[in-house]
């Protein structure tokens, strides 16, 4: 797929490329035009009906809902306690969902942002999540633009979203201000605002900076919150939030750093601070996400 092709690209820019290197699937993966791509015929209609059962039967339905396989692994089982330990977010998103099965969409865009399809108590949901295995789950212009995209598939196919949150914030840096990160991020929050679908969000080990409020936060409309057990939230990690608030004191005496640190975490960005402050709805062990958020659908289901 391409707007020009090589011999056009030859003659108007001296430029010698394949059609392959031009437009082929692994370029239109990368960029985000194919979502999804596949090595055989076979392959295509088995994928094409993976996707027509969990959409709609036409725009403006409800998405068909089928008996639950709920899943049995405990989704924080792969998560390491230690902030800087990456993990591949994937495993907590299958754990959570029916079966084990998720859709991923544009894998190779953006792959700091994972997007898929799954089925939770028998509904289908669009997925959203921080990948920490890529750039620790930052936040780039790419991952939020592709974020935003799927937001808007997500209502208009009527797939409630669930989104699990694991992120330092957003990428900072020449690079990204050239890439309109300000404009792309922009462009995720409104598309959760204005989403009218079930939101529903999942703090797993970490929120920091606009992630906080960008990643379908209440400000944001999400309509549960729910936060595990020993994820921090706010506007910086205890340790760069100590150094400039403390910073005195540090100067004074640099052994003070990792008592300043751990008594900043538990009286400012810990869960349970987070939900005395309207932050959060429930904190919850792992094991009771799925519960939770099947819970939470069936309430939230319109009838």
């Amino acid at each position: 797929m391409f707007l020009t092709g090589p011999k056009v690209v030859r003659a108007a820019l001296g430029e010698e490329v394949t059609m392959e290197e031009l437009g082929g699937a692994r370029v239109q993966g990368r960029n985000g035009v194919a979502q999804f791509s596949v090595d055989t015929d076979r392959d295509a209609a088995e994928l094409a009906r993976q996707l027509l059962a969990l959409l709609p039967s036409r725009i403006g339905d409800l998405p068909a809902r089928r008996a639950p396989d709920p899943p049995i692994a405990d989704p924080g089982a792969t998560v390491p306690a230690e902030q800087r330990r990456i993990y591949d977010v994937r495993d907590v998103i299958r754990a959570t969902l029916d079966g084990e099965e998720l859709l991923e969409v544009s894998p190779r865009w953006a792959p700091n942002m994972v997007t898929g399809v799954g089925r939770i108590d028998g509904r289908p949901v669009g997925v959203i999540a921080n990948q920490p295995r890529r750039l620790a789950g930052v936040i780039d212009a790419a991952a939020a633009e592709k974020a935003s995209d799927f937001i808007w598939r997500c209502e208009r196919f009527r797939w409630p979203l669930v989104v699990f949150v694991d992120t330092p914030g957003f990428m900072p840096g020449l690079r990204q201000e050239a890439n309109g990160v300000i404009r792309q991020g922009a462009s995720l929050l409104r598309a959760f605002a204005g989403a009218t679908v079930p939101k529903l969000t999942v703090v797993l080990r970490k929120a920091y900076g606009g992630a906080v409020i960008t990643m379908n936060s209440r400000q944001l409309g999400a309509d549960v919150v729910f936060a595990w057990h020993g994820a921090e939230i706010g506007i910086m990690a205890a340790q760069q939030a100590v150094a400039i608030v403390h910073r005195r004191e540090l100067e004074a005496d640099g052994s003070i750093g990792d008592e300043l640190t751990l008594a900043y975490g538990e009286q400012h960005l810990s869960a349970g601070v987070a939900a005395a402050s309207g932050f959060v709805d429930e904190v919850i062990d792992s094991s009771q996400t799925q519960k939770r958020l099947a819970r939470a659908l069936e309430w939230l289901e319109p009838r």
